[in-house]
């Protein structure tokens, strides 16, 4: 099998990866780098065509993440024969996001933040909806390439990441023996508000193919979700009690719809006043009905639970009703998660920060220097100002700030503990930044001397 990584090795970017397998080329995932634009943000799909006899026979998408399925869309303009393969979910997820993201496109354009046009729009969507297959979890389909020496199965396991999220297990034979090779994505073994943790096939396999995301967090494996709840939940009853408004920014797929089923629950067993307001407003809204709507055909904690069973108003539009919403107590869940300029948990920000009875609480990832990293910082360093909008400049902080570890993601000890579980020959360290992979490699080779560790870099074959 050759392996080569598409995307960035070196940090968290475009999630793609090209196996070729006997004459069948696969991808895995097709994502776009969230931290860079236009063409720069795309996988190095060059790197399959400008090899002969390399070409894409099937693309397995794992989930609706900007990161993995981003730039599906140009995939497929690339090697028009592909069939696109994901779970039923995740295609519901994509018909939304995809769409999302030439809309986003389009607005940083015409805004004057961005100097690319949308990688692909509307109609190239409609076009390709036909390629993508779904499947169900754990059962076989087939993947085997028009050019294939030996047939190839796929199947998906749940991966408890997001909903929709799945691994990936590839079968064949080499040399007339069965190979097994298993691609985790996101993972996370822990069960989060409406998801439970992750299911994998069983052992052994030959390849496993292992995101290290939290691989460099040392603090993340010292955390429960339980501790974390609890923390979580003394913060909001602390701010409420004073009158004080809440905001908790947040990606609109996935950690949106956890916190509300979250903060749900505190109402439902009296930790919050069940009167408080909770606000919601943009896309989150429109991803919360696929949660409900597929809540019997997908893994749950709860089948029964509804996101929007949850008591919930639509944050207003205008600047005025919004700012009497903003009036205390009152809790708004908005994106985006890292409060980019321009988006609504930005300017809910701005209105929040310079008032000491309420709070910013920071629920998942903030890359270096976005505005959540800039309020997290300065709050730390008991800065008297922070500066959340270029336009806005520095601004009194007062607010309290505080950040919460609810990841989607396993922490790196219980990767580890996956290397035990399914006792792999060879273990392939992707999707993480070097020292988070190369902690993981090292801490591997120590515990289980006999599994061969590999750090692919990007665009470089790896035959294995």
């Amino acid at each position: 099998m050759i392996f080569v990584a598409l995307g960035d090795t070196e940090a968290i970017g475009a999630s793609a990866y090209f196996l070729k397998i006997g004459g069948t080329g696969l991808v895995l995932d097709a994502g776009a780098d969230p931290d860079e634009e236009g063409p720069a943000s795309l996988p190095r799909f060059d790197a399959i065509y400008k090899n002969t006899g390399w070409y894409v026979d099937h693309a397995l998408i794992t989930h609706a993440h900007h990161d993995h399925i981003g730039a599906l869309p140009v995939l497929v303009e690339h090697f028009p024969h592909v069939m696109v393969h994901m779970t039923r979910a995740t295609r519901d997820l994509a018909e939304f996001v995809l769409p999302a993201t030439v809309r986003l496109q389009r607005r940083r354009l015409r805004e004057g933040s961005s100097a690319y046009p949308p990688l692909f729009d509307e109609e190239q969507l409609a076009v390709i909806n036909y390629l993508y297959l779904t499947h169900e979890l754990e059962q076989p389909f087939d993947v085997t390439g028009l050019r294939a020496e030996v047939p190839v199965r796929a199947q998906f396991y749940y991966s408890g990441h997001i909903l929709g999220s799945a691994g990936v297990l590839l079968t064949y034979e080499q040399g007339g023996s069965p190979r097994r090779v298993f691609y985790s994505s996101d993972t996370n073994l822990r069960s989060q508000s409406i998801i439970p943790g992750a299911a994998y096939p069983e052992a052994p396999v030959d390849v496993l193919i292992l995101e290290s995301t939290l691989g460099a967090d040392p603090e993340a494996e010292l955390t429960t979700r339980r501790t974390e709840e609890q923390k979580f939940r003394d913060a909001l009853q602390r701010v409420i009690g004073r009158g004080g408004t809440v905001l908790v920014p947040v990606f609109a797929l996935g950690r949106a719809q956890e916190m509300l089923a979250l903060l749900d629950r505190f109402k439902q067993r009296g930790y919050l006043p069940a009167d408080v307001p909770l606000y919601t407003a943009g896309g989150m809204r429109a991803i919360a009905d696929i949660y409900d709507t597929t809540r019997y055909n997908t893994p749950r904690l709860n089948p029964e639970f509804q996101v929007f069973g949850v008591a919930q108003r639509r944050l207003p539009r205008s600047p005025e009703a919004k700012r009497d919403a903003l009036q205390g107590p009152s809790i708004h869940v908005v994106s985006s998660g890292m409060m980019f300029e321009g988006s609504l948990s930005n300017w809910v920000a701005r209105h929040l920060v310079g008032n000491a009875d309420n709070a910013v609480f920071l629920v998942g990832f903030a890359k270096e220097d976005s505005p959540a990293d800039r309020l997290l910082e300065a709050a730390e360093d008991e800065a008297d100002e922070v500066v959340l909008h270029a336009h806005t400049g520095p601004q009194p902080l007062r607010c309290e700030v505080e950040r919460f570890r609810f990841s989607g993601h396993s922490h790196r000890r219980d990767l580890i503990q996956l290397v035990e579980r399914l006792k792999p020959k060879k273990v392939l360290l992707i999707h993480g930044e070097y020292a988070a992979r190369q902690w993981m490699a090292n801490n591997i080779q120590f515990f289980y001397p006999e599994v061969e560790v590999f750090l692919p870099e990007a665009g470089v074959p790896l035959e294995v």
